[in-house]
């Protein structure tokens, strides 16, 4: 309940109630400039707004990724879902020759979204480079979509030409934005304005069902009624077809900007800068595949042109006072805040403690943002191991700047601009590669690889195959076993087959189907698996009842170098490391294993574990592979633990004999 009382601080600020009600007045055009919003108190004012309004908002921040944390921020503030994040189509801003097939999908979702009337209100967030790019009319992108229902007969032929029409690329089976398939019954496609492809069974011609489909394991994740599916709106439609984002925004829409006239200035750069052709990617996924398309400079929006179009909204802007200057006449309100950014602490929690306390002494309430609810009960802790009576009220979501707002009496601070810790924000992506990796490795197999079935043992890939299965022609998988013996396995089976993997150099034993010599070995596994679980289990029930170090609960310093972690914890690095205190607070000998990529946070638990260690008077040793890591090792330590009472050092082969003996000494010494 913390987060609604401090909204509704907003939500009842009788200029922000007045605001809302110029705007909802039929034929009204507000112009209103809002002063002095630091950190992301805008955030807060444009909640209030929207939520008091029954309007459209689009907010145009100066480059994508103030867009994308302002975004994220509105999200998680007001946890609504037709807030849309619409970004240029390209894979950097401004270089028009490589469609980013992810943006295309979020662009295509967003004007689906606003093109339906018959919902309710929506938030668009965006930035000048994406508004440069025209888009495709309502009527041509309606004109466009195809609808399918459970239960409608289909003309499949037509169907089918239809989607070739459309750009549709037809596969042997549907991994990425713009495929389709047919095999037999089913017909998989992959439309652009849905993050999964759809499943049709048929019966004939009729529809039998929809579902929706993982594109990685080809399995059926949940059924559906109806379907819409839209093609590549940035290279299907020409440029007749297209208008500016503004035409196409219903007429009831507010566009907030941070600055207008940094908007305006940045699509006339962009003008400037296009050149005459453009030669664009068909979003084909490998480099050597892709189709090239012609675009005119037309399809791009100029800045003249927007500008016109701009004067028939309401405006908003903050940061910068542009706005006269814009639209030639007085702003109709200037509305007057009293806010700041958040002090820097550097990680002083004695600055913290006083800086709170002489706002708590002046009436302030502190509030303290954290996405990762354990952050909060950290600094709770941290506050009671110093002894600070200090009162904070926790909100467990994140919001990218802190600030202070003297009017209504609050400090917002976030945990990540206390600690320095780097806040990412984070924008759906609608498609990734990733999704396809399954298939790809199937791609990548060759007639002749050795591969496993989970069921029948080790087997000759030989590729795909059409074949009939009840009158219906189907994808399979043709894999060769000992004797020629042939085995299809449909393709929605891919997940039991896997590459083979051996020891190097060694040629596998091909299996006979129908014998039992796979499930014997699979038998014989097991029974070894068990036989190393049950002396595992010996091992560590003697490891039990020896004796080891107990180390002590967590002080204020292990909760403050957790804490000061650059990067927020991912869900497995914070399993990791209580699992790895528990075990080291716990009497019997440690013996864990952390496993995971490069990356993901392995030293960083290690530092944490080997400083709980050192806060107990104890001494912790790090061995590792190679010289150089040693190295690594010890500036990462070192830069980690610079602020803490202890002492980092590293030995290898480049240290002469006499550094090493100083070292020692230091250990004897010490220990």
């Amino acid at each position: 309940m913390n987060l609604p009382v401090l909204l509704g601080l907003y939500q009842n600020d009788i200029r922000l109630k007045q605001l809302a009600a110029g705007i909802s007045l039929p034929g009204n055009k507000i112009r209103a400039y809002l002063d002095n919003l630091r950190g992301s108190s805008i955030d807060f004012i444009a909640t209030a707004i929207w939520q008091a309004t029954d309007v459209n908002h689009v907010f145009i921040l100066t480059d994508k990724e103030e867009a994308a944390y302002f975004h994220n921020d509105l999200e998680h503030l007001t946890n609504a879902l037709d807030i849309c994040f619409f970004p240029d189509s390209f894979k950097r801003s401004g270089n028009f020759t490589d469609l980013n097939s992810s943006h295309v999908m979020l662009r295509t979702e967003a004007l689906t979204k606003f093109s339906n009337v018959t919902t309710h209100k929506k938030v668009l967030v965006t930035y000048p480079e994406a508004l440069f790019e025209k888009v495709v009319n309502p009527t041509s992108l309606a004109g466009n979509m195809i609808s399918i229902k459970v239960g409608e007969t289909l003309k499949v032929d037509s169907l089918l030409d239809l989607f070739v029409t459309l750009g549709f690329r037809r596969e042997d089976f549907v991994y990425e934005p713009g495929q389709f398939a047919m095999r037999g019954g089913i017909l998989d496609i992959y439309s652009f304005g849905n993050e999964h492809p759809y499943r049709i069974e048929l019966f004939g011609n009729e529809v039998d069902s929809i579902r929706i489909f993982n594109p990685e394991t080809q399995l059926s994740e949940r059924k559906l009624l109806s379907v819409s599916i839209l093609p590549n709106i940035e290279t299907n439609f020409d440029s007749k077809e297209k208008i500016s984002l503004l035409d196409f925004l219903p007429e009831n829409t507010v566009i907030w900007a941070k600055d207008f006239d940094f908007t305006i200035g940045r699509i006339g750069k962009l003008e400037h800068d296009l050149p005459e052709t453009i030669n664009v990617g068909t979003v084909a996924i490998d480099q050597d595949e892709q189709l090239l398309k012609e675009l005119n400079r037309s399809d791009f929006e100029y800045a003249d042109a927007w500008k016109e179009k701009l004067l028939q909204r309401h405006l908003i802007e903050w940061y910068n006072h542009s706005l006269e200057k814009i639209t030639g006449s007085p702003v109709d309100a200037t509305l007057q805040f009293a806010t700041e950014e958040q002090p820097v602490f550097n990680r002083q929690f004695n600055m913290l403690i006083k800086d709170l306390q002489v706002r708590s002494t002046a009436g302030y309430t502190p509030y303290i943002f954290a996405d990762n609810p354990k952050q909060l009960e950290r600094l709770r802790s941290i506050f009671e191991d110093l002894d600070a009576k200090i009162n904070f009220v926790p909100v467990p979501t994140s919001i990218s700047k802190g600030f202070i707002d003297h009017e209504k009496k609050v400090a917002c601070y976030t945990d990540h601009q206390i600690f320095q810790r780097y806040h990412k924000y984070n924008v759906k992506q609608a498609y990734t590669k990733g999704k396809a990796l399954t298939l790809r490795a199937l791609r990548e197999l060759q007639p002749g690889d050795y591969v496993t079935h989970i069921d029948h043992g080790v087997g000759l890939y030989s590729g795909l195959q059409k074949i009939e299965v009840n009158g219906n022609m189907q994808e399979a998988i043709r894999i060769i076993y000992r004797d020629n013996d042939v085995l299809y396995v449909n393709i929605n089976s891919l997940h039991k087959i896997s590459k083979y993997t051996g020891k190097e150099g060694s040629v596998p034993k091909v299996n006979k189907l129908g014998s039992d010599a796979w499930e014997k070995l699979k038998n014989k596994t097991k029974k070894q698996v068990k036989d190393i679980a049950a002396d595992l289990i010996k091992l560590y029930a003697r490891r039990k009842a020896s004796q080891g170090f107990a180390h002590s609960p967590d002080s204020y310093m292990q909760t403050e170098l957790e804490a000061s972690f650059f990067y927020e914890d991912t869900p497995d690095q914070s399993k990791a490391t209580v699992d790895v205190k528990r075990d080291m607070e716990s009497p019997s000998p440690m013996d864990r294993l952390v496993c995971g990529d490069v990356g993901f946070g392995k030293t960083e638990i290690a530092i944490r574990a080997a400083f709980k260690s050192v806060a107990d008077s104890k001494q912790a040793a790090v061995l590792v592979p190679t010289t150089i890591l040693a190295f690594q090792h010890y500036q990462t330590f070192k830069e980690r633990l610079k602020d803490f009472p202890c002492t980092v050092d590293y030995i290898n082969r480049f240290k002469s004999a006499k550094e090493k003996k100083e070292t020692f000494k230091k250990l004897e010494a010490e220990g």
